[in-house]
């Protein structure tokens, strides 16, 4: 496509790479000049409650990377730290261009934000296109033969999979007439602030061995098709180098998931491609979750099934801070909670473990655990993370039955058979045996002794009786909904 006399903006968010770019490659075959921008939007910044954000960090390092490789491309990022529904239509206004280009987001806030930069450009003349880039198929493109979308997992992902072609999957890259980058105004001046400049601290990441950009993506994509046949057994375990650990990189967009699936959708063909296609229905859950959000936009703050508003949980805080701290006395759970602490990251399984444990267990609120994670996690997504607090808390669309419990102490036994992970994280109980590890409080007073390992000395006791609290939350269920 010839590139017409024009010049567009490409405002980059949660795609932070130079490849395989829809807004990128939307933009280019538009226009003749092509500026690019990012944003730490202030609104979204001065929110978050910790100077020490691992994101932040995370987004800091993508977009020096990102800017760089747009330079040696020619053309390089204008980066300006302020509200972005301001920054983006004066700047669009300033570098004179006839149309900015943007991923495509699902978020409500994102959304109201998008609204509100499309009105002002359209005030002065400037078009405004988001383009589908961070998901395979979004909004109304799945439906049922009836017209309507889906609330259950299994037939949605049936006709994902249906519905799936190679032109879905087809790198989206500008050809060799696309429209030239342009660079920014301030010339080969460096153009990203330091942490400090934005008002944040350094982190653990490097420590942590996070690399972030797409340097990181790509190195833990190559070390993850190593290890992708194994998947499928290997995920559930916490002790285990199972999952891929790209999700932080699928959330702000430095690897391609057009790339992810059309490598898993093509292994899961072969003859021995069941970890791959393990693999690839948690990708099209990603992508549930987040048509669910695009469609009920309610489920940010209330429940997806309306009778479970009425839930009334007692939210001890007592019990969310012991929970929040890692010191409930059941060391799977308090391993999971210490591990989201320390690294900003938590193993999908435990992630289930410690929402069950809290809402069902502590009974409190599914909001407020979905809250902590938001804050705390690296890979926070809201559509996901909503997601699957409310499948946990039974108030979600296709979520677990309001009666399935994880018992704690046989999910440890289960995932953490040898007390690794426990160790890991909990190295106080680490003396005690691998069939003593999972429930410290059953070990004899004379062998906790010996062990040195003394609950309520070295270690709590647990906060409360599973059993107990499990027939209290079957109460507190059966309470809420119609007609009981």
């Amino acid at each position: 496509m010839t590139a017409a006399a024009a010049r567009a903006l490409v405002w980059f968010r949660r795609d932070l790479r130079d490849f395989d770019h829809a807004a990128l490659h939307a933009a280019q075959a538009a226009a003749r000049s092509v500026h690019c921008a990012f944003v730490f939007d202030r609104e979204i910044l001065d929110r978050l409650p910790d100077p020490a954000d691992r994101r932040v960090e995370f987004i800091r390092g993508s977009v020096a990377e990102l800017d760089a490789a747009l330079r040696r491309r020619g053309g390089g990022l204008i980066v300006l730290h302020a509200p972005a529904r301001d920054a983006i239509p004066g700047l669009a206004a300033a570098l004179g261009v006839d149309a900015v280009y943007a991923g495509r987001d699902y978020e409500p806030a994102a959304q109201a934000r998008d609204d509100a930069v499309a009105a002002a450009l359209a005030g002065v003349g400037i078009a405004f296109h988001a383009v589908k880039d961070q998901l395979i198929f979004d909004r109304d493109e799945i439906l049922s033969q009836a017209g309507k979308a889906y609330a259950v997992f299994t037939p949605y992902r049936n006709a994902w999979m249906k519905a799936l072609t190679p032109a879905h999957l087809a790198p989206r890259s500008a050809g060799a007439d696309g429209g030239a980058l342009a660079p920014p105004p301030d010339g080969d001046a460096p153009g990203v602030p330091s942490l400090a400049a934005l008002g944040f601290d350094a982190t653990n990441l490097a420590a942590l061995g996070v690399v972030p950009g797409m340097t990181g993506g790509a190195a833990l994509f190559r070390d993850f098709r190593e290890r992708i046949d194994r998947y499928r057994d290997a995920r559930d375990y916490p002790a285990v180098r199972g999952p891929s650990y790209l999700s932080v990189h699928l959330r702000f967009g430095t690897v391609s998931i057009r790339e992810l699936v059309a490598y898993a959708h093509a292994r899961s063909l072969e003859a021995d491609g069941a970890g791959a296609a393990t693999w690839l229905s948690e990708l099209v859950w990603r992508e549930f979750y987040a048509q669910i959000l695009w469609r009920h936009p309610h489920v940010v703050d209330r429940a997806f099934k309306p009778a479970y508003e009425a839930l009334a949980f007692p939210n001890d805080p007592a019990r969310i801070d012991a929970w929040r701290e890692g010191r409930t006395g059941y060391p799977i759970v308090d391993a999971a909670m210490r591990q989201l602490n320390a690294t900003g990251w938590m193993h999908n399984r435990l992630r289930m473990v410690a929402a069950s444990f809290l809402v069902k267990d502590l009974l409190v609120d599914w909001r407020i655990g979905e809250r902590t994670f938001a804050d705390r996690l690296i890979d926070f997504d809201l559509a996901s993370n909503n997601g699957g607090w409310q499948w946990a808390a039974s108030t979600g669309c296709d979520a677990q039955p309001f009666f399935r419990i994880f018992n704690p102490v046989m999910q440890s036994e289960r995932f953490d058979a040898e007390g690794r992970f426990i160790r890991r994280y909990v190295p106080e109980i680490a003396a005690l045996g691998n069939r003593e590890i999972h429930a410290p409080w059953r070990v004899p007073p004379v062998v906790q002794q010996a062990r040195g390992v003394v609950i309520g000395r070295d270690y709590p006791p647990p906060i409360v009786d599973h059993a107990a609290a499990r027939a209290q939350a079957l109460a507190l269920y059966r309470d809420a909904r119609p007609g009981a």
